[in-house]
């Protein structure tokens, strides 16, 4: 670590260790960077690493984190740091003290499909002859009101009121817990009861929290609890790349951040080491549209005489057909690879004549931001698997995995099992043990529940210590009961079996690398693994796919690509039309400006004077946004423009060369 090799910005950052610290770090200036070494400097200082907490949103970024700061700091050092995520560090404190709200210690954690499961079940049950509720709506609506206190509906009796109620009370009922849950009751224990309060204020004498601007109401509560009277806390974050709104994301955490820690010292990193001075340029004159806002403008060394392109397109064919050629011949004019080219978009519908475009040309792409690894189902059948090991009484994962595959354990058996637990308050395990339950059963079913629950002992002790690696011992475990086979001869074709087969092996690896080798680690690794947001995904993805990156905007933020282009700049599409009802514009334009600070070398702009919706061909017309970039930046064109312009001889060697590979060589 060397501070000489920082900025002036960066290093004051750096060295600001004391009270209260804001860095306003702009897009592409060297964030983590600052963060990472800031650490660093603490650990030089003589702070304990013991008393360094450092928060961030993903467990990707934590990971990269940590990785960075290994790298510059003695060896054993990162493992006495505390740099996790936000529902990481909410696991920590309700593992520790959560029995004083009325919980085990050993709760489980739902993941987003088992909520959706359990609320589709509910609704079911409780909904009235006539009565609709999606559940997806279901959850978001209990999720809005658990978050913020805006009430679900209104009506008491309201059909999304009682399966909330029903919900929370079976989540309870289940020793279970869910994402809003590890945040609420997190918060609840430090508000609620001093001496945990004071014994987590004790831990961290400096706390660190990375992409404030993303942060909402609970989170900032949560953080101020743990900020105890040294006032060592500092946040970084961007209010410009605040698109996190609709999630529940509180801008005025950044924006008021004097009124929670006052007297803070404010930081601005401003040089980009990303983009060109003209893309910045055009990324400034937009932003400074937004009031509500802290002043900062990016600058760049990198100077750049071409230019950001506009072009209206007659409608979204011959915009993809533009977008497409124009990547094949950039491609060949300045041998470049796909990986270089980016597309960006407000929404997800808008990539289908994109994606038909590659597909026609032959160009390889990647889409990014689709189902979370973690919630296919072989890897929630083997993470299930370990987490009853690690934990019987578990009974959302005992009850996925205990007739996984078939083992003669009926429905009957395990809902009598489900029932007597309820009873008695207890596991499920527990009950399929007991003497007096098996005593109700025919002799093959008591066979059968005597095998499970021996199934299980077997291979607690051999995760004790019989295998070199954890990932070994789970490989004999799914062996043992012919996991792999029974996938398979489930699969409707040899693709999707080969694509289950991966799923299981690729999760193994990672138990392996990350790397998990006894009981405490395993339950570490269990706890954080569904966490993981959909911000991860993107990076994830890109390392693992090839070719042009069709990616939303939202998905996009935190990465960059030399060439971008962002079509659909058209008033309904962006600013999207749901955005213009409720009046939250300057989120739109941050959501703009995001993508637009995403370019390293060369940015196009499009928009379409008609799109067909429902078979109908209706006009469109260019969004308000267009009129706030900076005509100096802007070269504005038209598809008509473009096409009756004479062609330069590199160009024709150009297109002649994508046409030759378009057509096979």
């Amino acid at each position: 670590m060397r501070l000489s090799d920082l900025n002036s910005a960066q290093r004051l950052a750096v060295e600001t260790i004391r009270g209260p610290v804001l860095i306003l770090a702009g897009a592409g200036t060297g964030k983590t960077r600052v963060i990472t070494t800031r650490i660093c400097h603490l650990l030089t200082k003589g702070v304990r690493p013991e008393q360094i907490l450092a928060v961030t949103f993903t467990n990707k970024a934590s990971r990269e984190m940590a990785e960075r700061v290994e790298q510059m700091t003695p060896k054993g050092t990162i493992k006495k740091l505390t740099i996790s995520t936000f529902h990481s560090l909410c696991v920590r404190i309700l593992r520790r003290d959560i029995e004083r709200l009325g919980y085990k210690k050993t709760f489980a954690i739902y993941t987003g499909s088992e909520q959706l499961g359990l609320v589709r079940r509910i609704i079911v049950k409780k909904a009235g002859k006539g009565e609709k509720l999606d559940p997806d709506l279901a959850i978001s609506l209990i999720s809005r009101q658990r978050n913020k206190g805006v009430s679900a509906a209104p009506e008491e009796d309201a059909l999304v009121n009682v399966v909330m109620r029903e919900y929370l009370h079976q989540l309870k009922m289940l020793n279970a817990v869910d994402f809003d849950d590890l945040l609420i009751l997190a918060e609840r224990l430090l508000k609620e009861f001093p001496e945990v309060r004071q014994a987590w204020q004790d831990r961290f004498e400096y706390v660190m929290v990375d992409e404030f601007q993303d942060t909402n109401k609970l989170q900032m509560d949560l953080i101020r609890h743990l900020v105890g009277p040294h006032r060592n806390i500092c946040v970084v974050g961007d209010d410009d790349q605040s698109i996190y709104g609709w999630r529940g994301a509180e801008i005025a955490n950044i924006l008021q951040f004097e009124r929670f820690f006052p007297d803070p010292a404010v930081i601005k990193l401003e040089e980009n080491y990303r983009s060109t001075d003209v893309i910045l340029n055009t990324a400034n004159g937009l932003i400074r549209n937004n009031r509500d806002r802290r002043e900062k403008r990016l600058w760049s060394g990198k100077k750049s005489t071409e230019l950001v392109r506009l072009i209206s397109m007659p409608g979204e064919q011959e915009e993809a057909d533009f977008v497409v050629e124009d990547l094949m011949v950039t491609k060949e004019r300045e041998n470049l690879k796909h990986d270089d080219f980016a597309i960006l978009f407000r929404t997800n519908s808008q990539t289908r004549v994109f994606e038909e475009g590659m597909r026609k040309n032959k160009i390889p792409y990647r889409i990014i931001g689709g189902r979370s690894f973690f919630d296919r189902r072989e890897v929630k059948d083997v993470l299930a698997y370990l987490a009853v090991l690690v934990n019987p009484d578990d009974d959302i994962n005992l009850l996925r995995i205990v007739n996984t595959p078939p083992r003669g354990l009926s429905d009957t058996i395990v809902e009598q099992a489900t029932l007597m637990s309820q009873e008695r308050k207890e596991s499920v395990f527990k009950s399929l043990a007991s003497e007096d339950f098996q005593a109700t059963l025919s002799k093959r079913g008591a066979g059968a529940v005597q095998e499970f629950t021996a199934f299980v002992a077997k291979w607690q002790d051999a995760m004790a210590g019989e295998y070199p690696t954890m990932s070994e011992m789970a490989m004999a475990m799914l062996e043992s009961i012919e996991y792999l086979p029974w996938l398979r001869r489930a699969c409707k074709d040899e693709e999707e079996a080969m694509k289950r087969d991966n799923g299981v092996r690729e999760l193994l690896e990672s138990i392996r690398l990350r790397p998990v080798r006894d009981e405490t680690e395993l339950i570490d690794f269990l706890g954080t693994v569904c966490l993981d947001d959909e911000r991860d995904s993107g990076k994830d993805e890109l390392e693992k796919q090839q070719g042009v990156t069709l990616i939303t905007l939202h998905a996009s933020k935190g990465l960059e690509f030399p060439h971008v282009y962002l079509p659909g700049l058209e008033e309904g599409i962006l600013p999207h039309k749901r955005s213009i009802e409720e009046g939250t514009l300057p989120e739109e334009r941050r959501l703009l400006y995001v993508g637009i600070t995403r370019a390293r070398e060369r940015l196009t702009l499009t928009w379409c004077a008609a799109r067909t919706k429902w078979g109908d061909r209706l006009p469109s017309q260019g969004s308000s946004f267009l009129r706030e970039l900076d005509p100096q930046c802007v070269q504005r064109s038209s598809w008509n423009e473009i096409r009756n312009r004479p062609v330069s001889l590199d160009e024709a060697k150009s297109r002649f060369s994508a046409m030759r590979q378009m057509l096979g060589g």
